[in-house]
């Protein structure tokens, strides 16, 4: 790389630095990071290696998974406009990916990590990521460019280039960047007097090579599409048809429209770009006095993170790229030519469009059973036995709201405690634990200030709720509390009850129409009693390690999911009935993968339904014959965890069923708080094994997983059912939903 001059507004600033390293506490700072730095490569390098004849390696099993949601893109048999945001949720899954997973294998490369995962160190992981996902964004495109965008032109949707419109719509178009989009940019230009600007984390911009007319040098200048309009703009004139919609993006009119913000310069070359920042922001809880105060600081220092990716469009200025690769201290490998959008989540609202028959089937959720009756106080309705409630099928509004409402308003309820791991822009609950709190109740609310990418909005609820009276609680020093429970107090005649609601998503309303989870309502005392040493724990340290029922990571969850795996191995050799099966969401826990292994070579059943990425390596013959990964993709995002051991019973319902948070990897289980409970009336755990069955049988979402860490879709066969795992579980909860009805003798509206 060449070296650059120092522009002279950033001379002055390394004077600075220059003075500021002098200081005794700057000092200090930097050799305290050095010392941590040096413990941390340490710590990585003593893990022992994962042999790639074990297990595979974790980021590329990521980057299959992230193939597999591409693929939903470019099956004809996704509705049209489910493809186009199947597209923008990729790009979202690969835009975490670089901030999450890439800036921490940058990390280990620049510590001098050798330490290898599936076979690779830092540095070929980073080789082979970056040559799968230059591959997956060339399927992309091309599926944009070739597929999608001629569909939607022949269902009336057109995504249009400037000099594709009519004169009439530039017109329009013109008109609309005159009157709101002028003004707002701000175009910023480098040169001695002018330094580089501040480039925000995923912004789009578009790169502007000048000369001045008067000199014979080049110039290069930034322009950012600003976020505030949408990033495509409908235009349509008098005479257009009304059944046509027309659409040219927002970067599209700005470039049309640059000659506009640089009067009398020549504009040699225009490129679009987009950069990444690092998220792995480097942490010490060890030392921390305030752990708002840390994540408040911590969310400062990632906006000014260090660039990790550099996304640019095609043919670009070679110029303009060195420039862009020297002011960012990139390389060439770190620099990705995009062939046809830079981001495609800015297609949402191409993919709202009105048009029904180009999207899934409308689901409404169904309000479970027996809480149909919504005059029914819903604790009643608990004590007559525990609730299964499955989300997106069954009305989360109908249930966990419900749940916490009625808890607010209710006379006789004496205190409320939740966890809130991510809860959304307006969430209902949190005025709900305002009012609870106002009418005297005791509220106690732990928000976890730790939770990726929602820190700044935990930190505004944090602060909202004690403002109101609420006991907040910011999480455990050194663990991310990932639990997801509700307890209610309550004072009822013959004693305090309580009653507690234990699921596997979070209480955030959005996310509940689009992700599948489960919960169990229970008021048995053997679970609230864990429930409420769940709670000391989390707000007093308790140092509890036994409980009667639930699982609690890092307590005791690992070393008894590991003995009840032992547990089947040893049925296995027995010759009794003997069967795993476990959905989750990712795994990679080593320790917990040879215990698999194992009981697999004893004889037992392994079958895995397991969304994202998976390190294990199924059909090994003599290691994981009897070991099955399967995973489903579709309209809804797969996220519930359940855990099944047959435990040597002859009737498979009388084995042992655990719903909870946790995912079988290192971070759940030994580095966060995870809640996983026991599920025991019978009638619930036909409704998990129905589940499992439905998922396991799915021949058109579904795909297996090879012992190479590739994974091949189920085809369905002539005559067998192809609605797949969604559209089945829609059908058998409406068919539930309409039997309850009929023996209560309720018509369905």
């Amino acid at each position: 790389m060449t070296t650059k001059k120092p522009h002279k507004a950033n001379e002055k600033s390394a004077e600075k630095s220059l003075e500021k390293s002098a200081d005794p506490s700057v000092v200090a700072t930097t050799e305290k990071k050095t010392s941590r730095r040096s413990k941390k490569k340490q710590a990585i390098e003593q893990l022992p290696e994962e042999p790639p004849q074990e297990f595979l390696n974790r980021e590329i099993e990521w980057l299959e998974f992230n193939s597999r949601v591409l693929h939903e893109a470019l099956d004809p048999r996704t509705p049209l406009l489910e493809r186009v945001r199947f597209l923008g949720i990729f790009t979202s899954n690969l835009d975490e990916f670089f901030m999450k997973r890439v800036g921490g294998l940058k990390h280990h490369v620049e510590l001098g990590v050798q330490r290898r995962s599936g076979g690779m160190t830092p540095v070929q992981q980073l080789a082979a990521i970056r040559a799968r996902v230059m591959a997956d964004i060339e399927k992309q495109a091309d599926s944009f460019l070739n597929v999608l965008q001629v569909e939607l032109a022949q269902a009336g949707v057109h995504l249009l280039t400037w000099d594709r419109l009519t004169a009439e719509e530039q017109q329009l178009a013109t008109t609309y960047f005159k009157q709101n989009v002028f003004p707002v940019l701000t175009p910023l230009a480098v040169d001695p007097g002018l330094p580089f600007p501040f480039i925000s984390n995923l912004s789009i911009s578009l790169g502007v090579t000048l000369r001045h007319p008067e000199k014979d040098e080049k110039l290069f200048a930034r322009v950012k599409v600003p976020k505030i309009f949408p990033q495509w703009i409908q235009v349509r004139g008098p005479s257009s048809s009304p059944k046509q919609f027309r659409f040219v993006s927002l970067m599209e009119m700005i470039h049309h429209n640059l000659k506009g913000l640089f009067p009398d310069m020549a504009v040699l070359d225009v490129m679009p770009f987009r950069i990444t920042r690092n998220a792995e922001i480097e942490r010490d809880e060890d030392d921390v006095d305030d752990l708002l105060e840390m994540v408040a600081e911590e969310l400062k220092q990632r906006r000014f993170a260090a660039v990790v990716r550099l996304e640019h469009g095609p043919n670009p200025d070679p110029w303009m790229i060195r420039f862009l690769m020297d002011e960012l201290e990139l390389t060439e490998t770190e620099v990705f030519e995009v062939p046809a959008l830079l981001d495609y989540t800015a297609l949402k609202p191409i993919a709202d469009l009105p048009l029904p028959q180009l999207r899934f089937e409308p689901w409404t959720p169904l309000v479970p059973p027996r809480l149909a009756d919504e005059g029914e106080n819903i604790f009643s309705v608990i004590r007559e036995g525990d609730i299964l409630v499955h989300h997106p099928f069954e009305s989360f509004a109908g249930s966990v709201e419900r749940f916490v409402k009625q808890a607010s308003e209710d006379t006789k309820v004496l205190a409320i405690k939740m966890t809130l791991y991510r809860t959304g822009d307006n969430s209902p609950f949190i005025p709900w634990l305002i009012r609870a709190a106002e009418s005297g109740k005791q509220v106690v609310v732990l928000i976890e200030l730790k939770a990726r990418f929602d820190e700044e909005r935990n930190i505004h609820l944090a602060q909202e709720l004690e403002n109101a009276g609420v006991h907040v609680v910011y999480g455990v020093i050194g663990l991310k509390t990932h639990s997801k429970v509700a307890l209610v107090i309550r004072q009822e005649q013959e004693r305090v009850r309580c009653y507690a609601h234990i699921g596997t998503g979070n209480y955030h309303r959005e996310t509940a129409k689009l992700y599948t989870d489960v919960g169990l309502f229970t008021c048995k005392y053997e679970f609230t009693d864990d429930a409420v040493e769940l709670f000391h724990f989390l707000t007093g340290r308790s140092l509890k390690r036994n409980y009667q029922k639930i699982l609690v990571a890092p307590i005791n969850m690992k070393d008894s999911f590991v003995q009840m795996i032992r547990r089947e191995a040893e049925h296995a050799r027995a010759g009794r009935p003997a069967r795993i099966v476990i959905k989750c969401n990712s795994f990679e826990e080593a320790s917990v993968g040879r215990e698999l292994y194992e009981a697999s070579r004893a004889g037992v059943q392994i079958d895995m339904i397991i969304r994202g990425f998976c390190s294990l390596r199924p059909r090994v013959p003599g290691m994981s014959d009897r070991l099955k990964v399967i995973s489903v993709i579709g309209r809804f995002l797969e996220h519930s965890r359940i855990f099944y051991f047959q435990n040597g019973k002859g009737n498979p319902l009388e084995g042992d069923f655990f719903i909870g948070s946790a995912d079988l990897m290192y971070r759940n289980l030994l580095a966060r708080i995870e809640v996983v409970v026991p599920i025991e009336e019978p009638r619930l755990r036909e409704r998990l094994m129905e589940i499992f069955d439905v998922m396991l049988g799915d021949r058109r979402q579904a795909w297996e997983m090879q012992s190479d860490g590739s994974y091949v879709q189920f085809k369905p066969k002539p005559g067998e059912d192809d609605l797949g795992t969604h559209r089945r579980l829609m059908e058998l909860t409406r068919s539930r939903y309409a039997r309850a009805l009929e023996e209560q003798g309720i018509e369905e509206s």
